[in-house]
C-alpha cells in the first residue's frame, strides 16, 4: 500500500484499490487444509455474496447479522452487505466452549435490538438455536452459499457510499456487552486505520498477519480483517476454536507463512509455550515477527517474560512483543507501544502499600522488596486524547501517577450504542467516553489495571482480581486462565472477604483439593500479603466464558451462589 489510508472515501474504495493478484486471506485448518485467495478472487466473492444479498431485497442502511463460523465466506458476506450500503455485525457463533443459556440470552437480545433485515447462519447452524434469534416483521434468515455464482458483468462493483454513513456494528466485549451495538461510520475506520498503520509502520508488501481472533472482537475484525483489507496485506487466519485446542499450532502458523503482525490478548502470552511441548519448540522459528501485540487485557509483565525466555532461541527478538489499549467504542487502538523500542514497552516498579491504600504511583527500585511490576499500554495515538477520572465523580482530572477511570475522547470514538440512548448517556458525558478501565499515566505512558467494577477494598486496601487470579493460576494443579476472583460483603468485618473459584486441570485432581487449597492460599499470602476467605475448586469448564473468550465474573459469580445458596448469600451482591 502507498499512500494515506483516509485518501479513501470509503472501506469498500479501499478494498477496490487493493493489488488484485495479491493474496489477501488464507484460512488455515491444519497442514493438509487450507485455503488462500487473492484481493481479486475475495472481491469477486463478495460481489456475488451481494447479488444474493440484494435479490432478497437488503437495501442501504439495512442491518445484517452473520452467523457463521470462522471462514473466508463469512468475510465476504460482511463486505457484500458494506458493498449495498447496508450495515453488517458479527455474532458470536455457537460452540461447546460458551454456555448455552448466556449464549441464547445474548444472541436474543442482541438480535431484537438490530431489527434486522437479514440474518446469515450457515448450513451447519443448530436449529434449537434459531428460536433464540429475534425475528422483526420481514426479517429473513438466509443459510449461507459458498458458491452463489458469479454476479452479472454488468452489475456494479458497489454502490456510493457516503464516508459518513455506517460502515458496520461490533459488539462490545463482556457479560453484558452483547447488549451494547458500537455503530462506526467508514470515516471513523479509517481514521483509526490511518493511526495504527503509522504507529506500526505497516508494509502491505511485506508484512503479513497471523490471527486465530474471533471476528466479532474488535481485536479480530479490525486488527485482523480491516487494517490488512485497507492496507492491501495478506492475513492468515484461523479458528479461535481450533486454537484453543491446539495452541501449538500459532508457532507452526508463523513459522510457515512468516508473519510479522498479530494481537493476542495477555492470557495467550502464558497459554502457548505452557501449552506447547518444550521438546517442540525448535520446530518452530519466530524470527520474521517484528510486532506481536498485548491487547485486550491488563498487560503483565510475567506473562510477556515467559514467552520471551521460552521463544527467544528460535527467533524471536528483543523488542518484538509490544503492547496497546483498544475498545470496540474507539474502533480499535487508543494506544500503542513504541515498536522502535529496543527492550519493548516502558515498565516500573512501585511501592505496594501506597499503591492499594492510596492508589497512588510511588516509584521504587526494581529490586524493592513487595514492590509491584506494571508494563505500559503505550502512548495515546494520534487524534486521541486520555484523562484520568477521579472516582469520587467530581469531573476532576488526576494528576501523573494516581489511579482513577480512563477517559477517552478522539476522531474515531464512536458517537453512540445502537438504539440505546440510555446507554449512551451514562457512557458519553460532556464528549468523553468513561471507559469503566482504571489506570494512570506515568511520563506519557498509559498503564491499563483492570476495571473499575471488579475493583476489590478489603480493609481499606484496593485489590484487583487479576492480581490474585495470576497467583492462583500459577498452581500446576489449576487450567491457564480458569480462576476468578470476587468480594463478597462480610457484615461482621464491616468489609469484603476474597472468594476464590478455580478450574483444575483435570477432574480428578478434586481428590486432592485440600492439599490444593492450602498451597493456593499460602501463594496469595506470599505473593500480596493477603487471606482468601473461601478457595472454590471446581471440574473443567465449569467457570462461565464471556463470546470473547474471557471469564465472565457476575455470570461466574451467579453460578457460584446458586450452587453453594448457603454460602452467605443474603450478604453477597450480585451485581456488583
Amino acid at each position: 500500500m502507498t499512500g494515506s489510508v483516509t485518501q479513501f472515501r470509503n472501506l469498500i474504495d479501499a478494498l477496490a484499490a487493493a493489488p488484485g493478484d495479491r493474496p489477501f486471506v488464507t484460512a488455515w485448518i491444519d497442514e493438509d487444509e487450507r485455503e488462500t485467495v487473492s484481493f481479486a478472487e475475495f472481491r469477486e466473492r463478495a460481489r456475488s455474496q451481494a447479488k444474493v444479498l440484494r435479490e432478497h431485497g437488503v437495501n442501504a442502511g439495512d442491518r445484517v447479522i452473520i452467523l457463521m463460523p470462522q471462514s473466508i465466506s463469512a468475510m465476504t458476506t460482511f463486505i457484500a452487505a458494506m458493498m449495498l450500503g447496508a450495515v453488517p455485525t458479527f455474532l458470536a457463533y455457537p460452540n461447546f466452549k460458551v454456555e448455552a443459556s448466556k449464549y441464547r440470552s445474548g444472541l436474543a437480545g442482541v438480535t431484537a435490538n438490530l431489527e434486522a433485515k437479514v440474518v446469515v447462519i450457515d448450513e451447519q447452524f443448530p436449529d434449537d438455536m434459531l428460536g433464540h434469534v429475534s425475528l422483526s416483521e420481514g426479517t429473513l434468515v438466509l443459510r449461507a452459499v459458498d458458491n452463489p455464482g458469479s454476479p452479472a458483468d454488468d452489475e456494479p462493483s458497489h454502490l456510493e457510499i457516503p464516508a459518513e454513513s455506517l460502515a458496520f456494528i461490533q459488539h462490545s466485549a463482556g457479560t453484558t456487552g452483547l447488549q451494547k451495538g458500537v455503530a462506526l461510520t467508514h470515516t471513523a475506520v479509517l481514521r483509526q486505520l490511518e493511526h495504527l498503520a503509522h504507529a506500526l509502520k505497516i508494509d502491505g508488501a511485506a508484512d503479513r498477519i497471523y490471527s486465530w481472533l474471533p471476528l466479532y472482537h474488535d481485536m479480530g475484525l479490525i486488527a485482523c480483517f480491516m487494517l490488512p483489507m485497507v492496507c492491501h496485506m495478506p492475513v492468515v487466519m484461523q479458528s479461535p476454536l481450533d486454537w484453543v485446542m491446539h495452541p501449538e499450532t500459532m508457532l507452526q502458523v508463523i513459522s510457515e507463512y512468516r508473519c510479522t503482525l498479530a494481537w493476542m490478548p495477555n492470557f495467550a502470552f502464558q497459554f502457548v509455550p505452557r501449552r506447547t511441548p518444550r521438546s517442540h519448540w525448535t520446530r518452530y522459528d519466530l524470527s520474521s515477527a517484528r510486532a506481536l501485540i498485548n491487547c485486550s487485557e491488563p498487560v503483565r509483565s510475567s506473562s510477556m517474560l515467559e514467552f520471551h525466555n521460552a521463544f527467544s532461541a528460535i527467533g524471536l527478538k528483543n523488542g518484538v512483543l509490544q503492547s496497546s489499549y483498544a475498545m470496540a467504542e474507539n474502533v480499535f487502538a487508543v494506544t500503542q507501544s513504541d515498536i522502535d523500542r529496543p527492550e519493548g514497552p516502558a515498565r516500573i516498579w512501585a511501592d505496594a502499600q501506597r499503591f492499594r491504600s492510596t492508589h497512588q504511583i510511588v516509584p521504587v527500585a526494581k529490586d524493592t522488596p513487595g514492590a509491584l511490576s506494571f508494563t505500559s499500554s503505550g502512548r495515546v495515538l494520534p487524534g486521541n486524547e486520555i484523562q484520568i477520572g477521579s472516582d469520587s465523580g467530581t469531573g476532576i482530572s488526576l494528576a501523573p501517577g494516581h489511579v482513577g477511570e480512563i477517559l477517552i475522547r478522539g476522531d474515531s470514538l464512536f458517537t453512540g450504542y445502537y438504539n440505546r440512548p440510555d446507554l449512551t448517556a451514562h457512557a458519553i458525558i460532556d464528549g468523553w467516553y468513561h471507559t469503566g478501565d482504571l489506570g494512570f499515566f506515568l511520563e506519557d505512558e498509559l498503564y491499563v489495571i483492570g476495571r473499575k467494577k471488579d475493583l476489590l477494598i478489603v480493609g481499606g486496601e484496593n485489590l484487583y482480581p487479576q492480581d490474585i487470579e495470576e497467583i492462583v493460576a500459577s498452581h500446576p494443579a489449576i487450567h491457564d486462565g480458569r480462576s476468578v476472583a470476587i468480594g463478597v460483603y462480610n457484615p461482621d468485618l464491616g468489609t469484603e472477604d476474597i472468594v476464590v473459584v478455580a478450574e483444575v486441570e483435570r477432574q480428578e485432581l478434586l481428590a486432592n483439593a485440600q492439599n490444593i487449597e492450602r498451597e493456593i492460599r499460602n501463594q496469595i499470602v506470599e505473593g500480596l500479603g493477603i487471606a482468601v476467605r473461601m478457595i472454590f475448586l471446581k471440574p473443567p469448564k465449569w467457570i462461565v466464558k464471556s463470546t470473547a473468550g474471557k471469564a465472565a465474573r457476575p455470570a461466574t459469580r451467579e453460578k457460584l451462589f446458586k450452587e453453594h445458596p448457603d454460602f452467605n448469600l443474603e450478604s453477597s451482591n450480585l451485581d456488583s
